[in-house]
């Protein structure tokens, strides 16, 4: 029976050299992270509604569970500048690197291993995940570490493991429901495979009331406030995972990793057939499992991200087992090489570092991957995502100036259509504007114990006039006063109407209105 190699070249490099090696990797990935924005984009629209959260803390929230209020509160700490809201997922980034180089380790992967593993890693589609503050940086290091943490298990046996499992599994919970798809995905493939018998150890049953301990506040933070996470996924679900095609999932999966192929391809076919990975076939149909979960609920595409980490662990000890024939000397640099190569396409295209200007005038890089179509299932100029890194600074601009006049006069809110518009009013302005809204948290967040006699109002285009027909009778004065001129953005048309001097009690209207809003 062939044997896995006891790791001689990593004996032979001292752990000094391989822990300097491992610091570079994580250097490279910080300073890559930093320099793939032009700075011609904003914040992304995502951005402001988990920066605003940490003014707010609590258990739960509408569309996500209350970590990204933790790390925002840590951000606000440090100052609230650009560079911090980028360092966390570019540091989750990293430690995802250091989690693979650990895994690698610990399946006694050599020195050639560890660094294809963190080749792929690295230069793969976590550099643009890792660019946003967003949960899907640390949703992607949770999933990664927990499965960590079952392979130590496997090795070793020690509960330990399940028990460290566990609290990262929650920790990611409580991050990012997404990574309960790890478990539907694992438990069957446990339950076909010779490791069933772990369903007979007390420990796992620790395991879990440990995680659901942690995870319980969130439980009854979404109970208490009707469930809205079912809400969300509902409203999710006819409005955005109805246009995705399970082709586009598919084909997106292969330009995530597109230089890493053969490596994802080398870690399926050993956990089959290479006998030294016979304890881990699990995951073999742990992948296939989760995958198919994932194809039937038209998941977003980069929902999957998290399931790749430890299959290049697999992957990269494997080759280094196949390199070891007189080919090696070749084939190991060009497997290091390919996926820093195949990465390039990847750099021109999937990164907002051209000018809105230069996607524009050369659409067909981007319109050939499917980049222009946004959640409606329309193409439009830019990708969605750089479109909602743009214009918000206008809009804050022009509302920071109305509202300065306004509020001279008497207390005045400024209330906005979605959320990006709300968050992007409060993280840009400096007249400390608290804008508020009835879209995703801003409804919860409203501050009604001064009453107000004015109103700025963020309005989509095609709302204007209703919005002006509706509200003027309440006031004594109304104008349109400007709109987000950037033809870029996609908020461009937003109108911003204001509303003077009021003729009725505006805050009982208010929560007259968000009483509906919250029993429908």
């Amino acid at each position: 029976m062939q044997k896995m190699s006891t790791g001689k070249l990593t004996k032979t490099v001292s752990p000094t050299v391989r822990i300097l090696l491992l610091l570079g990797f994580v250097l490279i990935k910080f300073l890559l992270q930093y320099s793939f924005i032009s700075p011609e984009y904003e914040l992304h629209r995502d951005e402001f509604l988990h920066l605003d959260q940490a003014h707010h803390l609590a258990w739960g929230y509408l569309s996500v569970p209350p970590v990204s209020s933790w790390v925002a509160s840590l951000i606000y700490l440090l100052g609230n500048s650009i560079f911090w809201i980028k360092f966390f997922p570019a540091l989750f980034g990293a430690l995802t690197v250091v989690v693979v180089w650990k895994t690698i380790e610990v399946l006694k992967g050599d020195l050639f291993a560890l660094i294809l593993g963190a080749t792929c890693v690295l230069f793969s589609v976590l550099l643009r995940l890792n660019i946003l503050f967003q949960p899907n940086s640390l949703d992607v290091l949770c999933w990664a570490s927990v499965y960590y943490c079952l392979i130590r298990y496997i090795n070793s046996q020690q509960a330990k493991w399940l028990f460290v499992g566990a609290i990262v599994f929650a920790f990611g919970f409580l991050n990012k429901y997404n990574i309960a798809f790890l478990l539907m995905g694992l438990i069957p493939a446990l339950l076909i495979n010779r490791k069933r018998k772990i369903f007979t150890e007390p420990s796992l049953y620790i395991a879990a009331l440990i995680a659901l301990v942690m995870i319980l506040p969130n439980l009854w933070w979404q109970y208490s406030n009707g469930f809205p996470v079912v809400h969300h996924m509902k409203e999710l679900s006819a409005t955005q995972l109805v246009n995705v095609n399970r082709g586009d999932f598919i084909r997106a999966q292969l330009l995530f990793f597109l230089g890493s192929i053969p490596v994802l391809l080398a870690a399926f076919y050993a956990l089959i057939f290479y006998p030294p990975f016979r304890p881990y076939r699990c995951f073999f149909w742990s992948f296939l499992f989760t995958f198919g979960v994932f194809l039937y609920f038209r998941a977003k595409d980069y929902y999957a991200i998290g399931l790749y980490p430890v299959y290049f662990s697999f992957g990269a000890i494997y080759c280094s087992q196949l390199f070891k024939s007189k080919w090696g000397k070749i084939l190991k640099p060009v497997s290091i090489a390919l996926p820093v190569v195949l990465f390039y396409p990847m750099l021109r295209i999937g990164f907002p570092n051209k000018s809105p200007k230069y996607i524009v005038q050369h659409p067909e890089h981007y319109q050939k991957f499917g980049l222009l179509r946004w959640e409606d299932g329309k193409d439009h100029p830019l990708p969605q995502d750089f479109a909602d890194m743009q214009g918000w600074k206008e809009l804050a601009r022009k509302a920071d100036s109305i509202y300065g006049i306004l509020s001279s006069s008497g207390n005045t809110l400024v209330f906005c259509d979605n959320y990006g518009q709300t968050g992007a009013i409060n993280y840009y302005t400096h007249n400390g504007i608290n804008a508020v809204g009835y879209n995703a948290d801003y409804i919860n967040w409203f501050n009604l114990d001064s009453s107000y006699v004015n109103l700025i109002r963020v309005v989509n285009a095609w709302d204007r006039d209703k919005e002006l027909r509706d509200v003027s009778p309440l006031f004594k004065n109304a104008k349109v006063e400007d709109s987000i001129v950037n033809m870029y953005a996609r908020e461009r048309g937003t109108v911003i109407l204001s509303f003077a001097s009021a003729r009725m009690d505006i805050n009982e209207i208010i929560r007259k209105e968000i009483d509906s809003l919250q029993h429908k």
